[in-house]
């Protein structure tokens, strides 16, 4: 099957992962993060750009992962991905954040791309190996994009962009300003070092430190027609960029809390003797340590299993293309909305409550428990999550529908 093949339905995703495909890449993961766990406190601390972390993710395959199988990706579906930075982020949460906006971005050669154009970019993200980062902060709407003859003029700036620091492929989203498309929303995707992109080198947050979410600044930017990768229409596939990024979040967040947890455990297995007034041997035995383990377990094994079944709900979604429907995509972003909530709300608590139970020592900085809780009450404030429980609310009492924005 060629791209071509493909264009009534809008994308080439179909069906769901089996067993196989989900071990598949589970493994691939796995060994990455491995690779990740070794020195990831002391890269936190340097806080330098991570080129060399986007090209342990590029050999992996783990960038090609949702790409076209005949165009020489790997032909898997969302929730491997899913899952991908769930495990990753157990062990790096900068690392996995950078994967999880690449699959994103680089996702609207499928959702926003014309049909005749989406195997030029396939075949070029795919060969060159391309890492997308993005420069699409909603709420920065500091960029002015006006037509210049057969292409663009784009000048101003935007924080926050996830990628910019080491990626191949930036995606940027500006309104445009006179001309025949006058007040249409484009997708621009500029390549590293391209004239008059700026990378500010500005990124310096108390989690999260090597996701390269630098500001970028645009002088008299040249965008030519090549450069474009489409426009925004009403099509609800489009769409699906915002609930597909809140589905990133919260397998980030589920993974934070299990790296926390794992580290934890191992910690207070270690630990000698136990409290004095405890009456058991060790830390491990005692009730009040078992009791807290049991109830964090306990819900994040709940936060798992809800995101395994969003993950898988979110392809069959995907997978209908052109005939998906507004409704469709609401049920589906009122579904991550809840997976946000829990995952977040979970994620925070449980790298902070562990400390319970690790005690004292485990505050030490050479010991690093601390970076799971940084990293997650970092990136937990990219929305408020209380809206997001305002829109699950909403739409359980009354079934009012949130306006779609990149945020919902």
């Amino acid at each position: 099957m060629t791209i071509a093949d493909t264009d009534t339905a809008r994308t080439h995703w179909t069906g769901t992962a089996d067993a196989a495909e989900r071990a598949q890449w589970d493994a691939v993961a796995e060994g990455v993060a491995d690779q990740l766990a070794v020195d990831a406190l002391a890269r936190d601390r340097a806080n330098a750009q991570p080129f060399a972390e986007k090209r342990l993710l590029q050999e992996s395959g783990l960038t090609t992962l949702l790409d076209p199988a005949e165009l020489g990706g790997g032909g898997a579906h969302w929730e491997s991905a899913y899952r991908a930075v769930r495990i990753i982020a157990r062990r790096d949460a900068s690392i996995a954040q950078l994967l999880g906006y690449h699959y994103i971005n680089s996702a609207n050669i499928a959702l926003i791309a014309p049909p005749a154009e989406r195997e030029r970019w396939f075949r070029a993200s795919i060969a060159e190996r391309w890492l997308w980062g993005d420069s699409v902060n909603p709420v920065d709407p500091n960029l002015t994009l006006t037509e210049d003859g057969e292409g663009f003029r784009l000048d101003g700036f935007k924080r926050f962009s996830t990628g910019s620091g080491v990626g191949e492929a930036l995606l940027v989203n500006a309104v445009v300003k006179g001309g025949d498309r006058d007040g249409e929303f484009a997708y621009l995707v500029l390549p590293f070092g391209h004239p008059g992109v700026e990378l500010v080198d500005d990124w310096d947050h108390l989690g999260q430190r090597l996701s390269a979410s630098n500001t970028v600044r645009y002088h008299d930017v040249r965008v030519k027609p090549a450069h474009v990768l489409g426009f925004g229409t009403d099509e609800p596939l489009q769409s699906f960029v915002t609930p597909g990024i809140q589905l990133v979040f919260a397998n980030l967040y589920l993974g934070i809390a299990e790296g926390a947890l794992e580290q934890a455990r191992a910690l207070t297995v270690a630990r000698p003797n136990a409290w004095f007034l405890s009456g058991v041997p060790t830390y491990a035995d005692d009730p009040f340590v078992r009791r807290l383990y049991g109830e964090l377990v306990s819900r994040v094994a709940a936060v798992e299993a809800l995101a395994d079944v969003v993950g898988r709900e979110f392809d069959a979604a995907i997978g209908r293309g052109a005939d998906v429907t507004a409704e469709d995509r609401a049920d589906l972003a009122y579904r991550i909305a809840q997976l946000k909530v829990v995952s977040s709300d979970t994620a925070v608590d449980v790298a902070n409550r562990v400390y319970e139970a690790t005690g004292a020592s485990s505050t030490a900085s050479k010991v690093g428990l601390d970076l799971h809780w940084r990293n997650v009450r970092t990136h937990s404030l990219h929305d408020p999550v209380d809206y997001k429980k305002l829109e699950v609310g909403a739409r359980f009492l009354t079934g009012v529908v949130q306006p779609i924005s990149l945020y919902t």
